[in-house]
């Protein structure tokens, strides 16, 4: 078993979540040499929180080595148990205690906050009851996970939104766009290509937000950003990737089927602004453009074909959704690619 050194070492050195969710796992099981680790996140927002299964490890193998199974974010929340249905988790997580230290329990559970958000509660069973060391092994290791998780937080969300930013899309995309090799396909992964789903990606533009500003002060236009972003939030799913890429300019990357599906999620939310009733300023709108994520795709040429679709909105009576594809194929836009005012050498 490495050092515990090591493994602070190891998780101060990632920045990729799921990496840092194995690595953390990886060494609880292994400093405990529990039968089983699994970390539960809380997803979703009031009243339909659930508990997704997130990553979890079996018994530590010989040799003292472990291997972690990630749960993908997409799965069905509808079989995972409701917020309320684990009080046992429910209590550890708002308590911020861990649980189940006497000295014959063998299931530990440990609840991860990051600042003051809940985010998940980390089981581990064992075969003997934690020693007090393994207990500050692992309150250390959570610790630096903790410190770790809010360093992401900081470096790569809005500051006035918390919606992701600028600079942490790029890496996010090229995940979305990478094929996936055939030959490393599970099981589940090759049944979940019999049905396909692709990634869609959007340009929202809050309309006339200008006259917002001049004519209300701009800590009024902060507060509609801020309800633009809460509205959106609440319209899209919580693995979702909602990103704001400065001043009234938002960018979504969606995961769903068909063109239709992200048609009917991004009408949802333009609707849902239109109806929302903003303090001062009472109702707004949005113009959206969409287009297909490609196998290869790049950012820039993405949010280039996007806003070709938000221009067309905006420059046809505004509050509307567009998809790039569809106009292309009805003949309201060119053929030619829009060149890209970036030259790259």
């Amino acid at each position: 078993m490495r050092p515990i050194v090591e493994r602070l070492a190891e998780l101060t050195g990632l920045r990729d979540r799921d990496a840092l969710d194995v690595s953390l796992l990886s060494a609880l099981a292994e400093l405990s040499g529990a039968c089983r680790v699994s970390l539960h996140r809380l997803v979703g927002e009031d009243p339909g929180r659930r508990w997704l299964m997130r990553a979890h490890v079996g018994a530590v193998a010989a040799g003292g080595r472990t291997e972690v199974q990630i749960e993908p974010l997409w799965a069905d929340l509808r079989g995972q148990p409701r917020f309320d249905e684990r009080p046992d988790w429910r209590d550890c997580l708002l308590s911020q205690q861990p649980r189940a230290w006497q000295p014959v329990d063998t299931t530990s559970l440990f609840p991860l906050w990051v600042d003051e958000t809940p985010v998940a509660i980390i089981e581990l069973e064992t075969a003997r009851a934690l020693t007090p060391t393994m207990r500050r092994h692992a309150l250390a290791l959570l610790q630096v996970m903790r410190n770790q998780l809010g360093m992401l937080d900081y470096s790569e969300r809005d500051t006035l939104t918390s919606l992701l930013n600028r600079k942490s899309f790029d890496e996010s995309f090229y995940r979305a766009s990478a094929p996936l090799p055939v030959a490393v396909l599970t099981d589940d992964e090759a049944r979940r290509r019999e049905t396909p789903l692709s990634y869609w990606l959007a340009v929202v533009d809050i309309d006339h937000f200008k006259l917002v500003n001049d004519g209300f002060g701009h800590l009024i236009g902060d507060e509609v950003l801020l309800l633009v972003a809460r509205v959106m939030r609440g319209s899209f799913r919580f693995y979702d990737q909602l990103y704001r890429f400065g001043g009234e300019e938002f960018v979504l990357l969606l995961r769903c089927g068909t063109e239709q599906d992200a048609m009917l999620a991004f009408e949802r939310f333009r609707t849902r602004v239109e109806t929302y009733l903003f303090p001062q300023v009472k109702h707004i709108t949005v113009s959206i453009g969409f287009t297909d994520v490609r196998t290869g795709d790049s950012p820039t040429a993405a949010v280039e074909r996007a806003d070709q679709a938000v221009y067309y909105a905006k420059h046809n009576g505004r509050n509307q959704v567009r998809c790039r594809e569809a106009l292309r194929r009805e003949g309201l836009l060119a053929d030619e690619e829009k060149s890209s005012d970036v030259e790259l050498f």
